[in-house]
């Protein structure tokens, strides 16, 4: 958090580089947490709105953004909420990133939410793991999980909030392949302008990755085996009205 005070400069260059230049565009940031990002983008001239339902993490980025003299808003709600909650409110771009479809159950009310918030010609981008990623064991010697399933795994595991005490939570997630989440958008009016797999991340994801020349990570003796990341750009068509 003090380097992140110091030069409010968290927003990996893969995802900055679909962005493309955000000055005075209306971004609506879905799932932003405690608004690292969201307060990032707004230090580079955005007006940013960030989304999240976890009332702690809203009321940390309210917090940021005042010390640190920035002018993003904040929201706290269930995302699928999000338009009654913002009244109708459309944005130049809608952003998520990095583990977020993953506590979604229905991709499909996920893109009718995010073609409500869009302009007309406005864009969704998104950057995210892999769903190949989460199908094996820990150390990538075997596949253990489903590529992608309707039924959530359900385990209770000590939250990734808190390495500190012994706080053990339920935790509840989905495991969706790419065709869920392409079609969640597609089917509400949404065109994809681009799309992209990489065998890189921007985060040391399990620890023991192999650190590259420019920072990202790669997973250690694969080589580039496994995809890691992949990226959507879609454009909503003024023509098109995308329905649940």
């Amino acid at each position: 958090m003090d380097k992140f005070k110091k030069e409010v400069k968290s927003v990996p260059d893969l995802d900055l580089s679909l962005l493309g230049d955000i000055r005075g565009k209306s971004i609506l940031h879905l799932q932003c947490h405690f608004g690292m990002d969201t307060l990032s983008l707004s230090k580079m001239g955005a007006n940013v709105v960030g989304v999240d339902f976890s009332e702690e993490a809203i009321q940390t980025a309210k917090s940021l953004n005042e010390e640190l003299g920035l002018n993003a808003q904040f929201c706290c709600c269930n995302i699928y909420d999000a338009p009654a909650v913002l009244q109708g409110q459309q944005f130049d771009i809608v952003y998520t990133s990095y583990g977020v479809v993953n506590w979604l159950p229905d991709l499909t009310q996920w893109g009718h939410v995010i073609s409500q918030m869009l302009k007309d010609c406005g864009r969704f981008v998104i950057v995210e793991f892999h769903p190949v990623l989460w199908m094996f064991n820990e150390d990538f010697s075997q596949v253990r999980y489903a590529y992608s399933r309707k039924e959530p795994y359900v385990v209770e595991e000590a939250t990734y909030t808190d390495s500190e005490n012994d706080n053990r939570q339920k935790t509840v997630t989905w495991n969706h392949g790419l065709a869920v989440v392409l079609n969640g958008l597609l089917c509400n009016g949404l065109q994809i302008k681009s799309f992209g797999e990489y065998d890189y991340s921007p985060f040391n994801l399990f620890g023991n990755m192999t650190v590259e020349k420019n920072g990202t990570f790669k997973i250690a003796g694969k080589n580039g085996e496994i995809p890691m990341l992949f990226s959507v750009v879609a454009v909503k068509h003024p023509q098109i009205h995308g329905s649940m």
